[in-house]
């Protein structure tokens, strides 16, 4: 008999597991949001439907009821000043081997068997948990759309699906080579970030566990690194000395009640033990591609001419002006737009792909200085590409009719199987966010397309 799904719903006056006498705490305020506690139940409803159509959810009582059991004591111990009425949080595992969890405005939370496989105590599982719910409780997947410039268009809802699924999926379905970084910019930033790990101290404490199993866990995630670096950490920026202000943070909490028995923690540990390998989050991708019923893949032909030497003007929006050569086509994208030309641009797994043409974005910024802001573009980029080279050097250039920078990077593309090379262009918008243009082709090909790759940035005309 399956053990029946447990929906946690929170209303102000719920019982708290366990209390704390609170010593000079950080006093947390939740950030300016436009958008209405139902709206983030909406918007969170719609992306769980879809992350349980592309990811490998676990259909594990055992493994459930246990996120549950954790996920429970832990909403009922979000402080009252956070609780919504509307909110109804769930959890759920996903049969993935990085470690990593999510969740999703209004509630619903994902998080992965290599998350419980490598904790070392139930208290850093409830770290992780109580940092995503702090994000859920203080609304940051619509303070962050609150916050969006007139540059980082697209509807709300496929920002936010694409930020989050990007974290789990995204190194196989972003768009082109994939270099589409549609949805980027929704990471949730160091501010946002520092927010959900003192609230999540406060949470944890309330709820009976060791503070300071935050920090630990946060460590360990560091030294989980794959390709590009930790996934959790692609999504979740470090705000700086992290580990340092948690453990000082925890230091001003008094724990009552502190949850000492550890036997469902060990029983779920040893059941995982017994299961077959979790698979990684690139397999799962492909496995959703072909359960999609999508079209086969249509490879770029690989027969592309050289770029006409006439060119044509397109208006994105009131965004910018751009000029690229006539014989190029546009393929617009959520938040980024593509120019290729005819045998260029195909699909491979499910995702659109391409292999010549050039793709113009922007990225959230919070550094304001452009070279760091450039770098972390390219960290973000090599996520989704381990084969990506590190940029040798950083050229001053004009983008867009002001400072910008300029640089080359190698890889190798899924379409062709062949090497290609990147020229990638940016600039600093007067809000501080980054405005990128990256030019992609073979590498054998690439001096016929380096002349129009500079033309077409020399042509870009943004809107003041």
């Amino acid at each position: 008999m399956n053990r029946p799904r447990r929906t946690v719903a929170v209303a102000a006056t719920a019982v708290l597991a366990a209390w704390v006498t609170l010593t000079a705490q950080t006093k947390i305020t939740a950030p300016p949001n436009k958008y209405s506690p139902e709206d983030d139940v909406k918007l969170g409803l719609q992306a769980a439907e879809q992350v349980r159509q592309q990811m490998p959810v676990m259909h594990d009582d055992a493994i459930n009821g246990y996120l549950e059991d954790v996920g429970g004591r832990l909403v009922r111990a979000i402080p009252p000043e956070f609780q919504h009425p509307e909110f109804h949080y769930t959890f759920t595992a996903l049969n993935l081997k990085e470690i990593n969890a999510f969740a999703l405005p209004g509630g619903p939370m994902f998080v992965n068997r290599g998350m419980m496989d490598k904790a070392r105590t139930e208290g850093e599982i409830a770290g992780v948990m109580a940092h995503e719910l702090s994000h859920v409780a203080l609304r940051h997947g619509t303070a962050q759309q609150s916050k969006a410039t007139p540059y980082q268009v697209g509807s709300i809802a496929g920002a936010i699906v694409g930020a989050i699924v990007g974290g789990g999926l995204g190194q196989v379905i972003s768009q082109g080579t994939q270099f589409g970084l549609g949805a980027a910019f929704l990471r949730f930033s160091r501010e946002f970030e520092k927010q959900a790990d003192l609230l999540g101290t406060h949470i944890m404490a309330r709820a009976g566990y060791d503070p300071r199993d935050m920090a630990n866990v946060f460590k360990t995630i560091e030294q989980e690194s794959g390709p590009g670096g930790p996934q959790w950490l692609s999504d979740h920026p470090n705000p700086g000395n992290r580990y340092e202000y948690i453990m000082k943070e925890a230091a001003s909490l008094h724990v009552t009640n502190p949850t000492e028995d550890t036997r469902a923690f060990d029983q779920i540990q040893a059941h995982i033990a017994t299961l077959g390998p979790a698979m990684s989050s690139e397999e799962a991708a492909r496995n959703a591609n072909r359960g999609t019923g999508s079209a086969p893949d249509a490879r770029p032909s690989g027969r592309v001419e050289r770029p006409s030497s006439r060119y044509r003007t397109y208006q994105e929006g009131g965004v910018f002006r751009v000029q690229v050569p006539d014989n190029w086509q546009e393929l617009p994208g959520n938040n980024v737009v593509t120019f290729a030309p005819q045998g260029a641009y195909g699909s491979l797994n499910g995702s659109s792909v391409f292999t010549h043409g050039v793709e113009i974005g922007v990225a959230r910024n919070e550094t304001h200085d452009l070279q760091t802001a450039t770098s972390e573009l390219i960290d973000s980029l090599r996520q989704g590409n381990p084969r990506l080279s590190r940029p040798s050097e950083f050229a001053r250039t004009t983008v867009a009719g002001q400072q910008g920078l300029a640089t080359q990077l190698s890889n190798i593309s899924d379409a062709t199987g062949g090497e290609e090379r990147i020229a990638v262009y940016t600039t600093l918008l007067r809000d501080g966010t980054l405005f990128y243009v990256i030019g992609v082709a073979p590498n054998d090909e690439f001096a016929a397309y380096d002349n129009a790759f500079s033309r077409i940035v020399r042509s870009i005309q943004i809107a003041r």
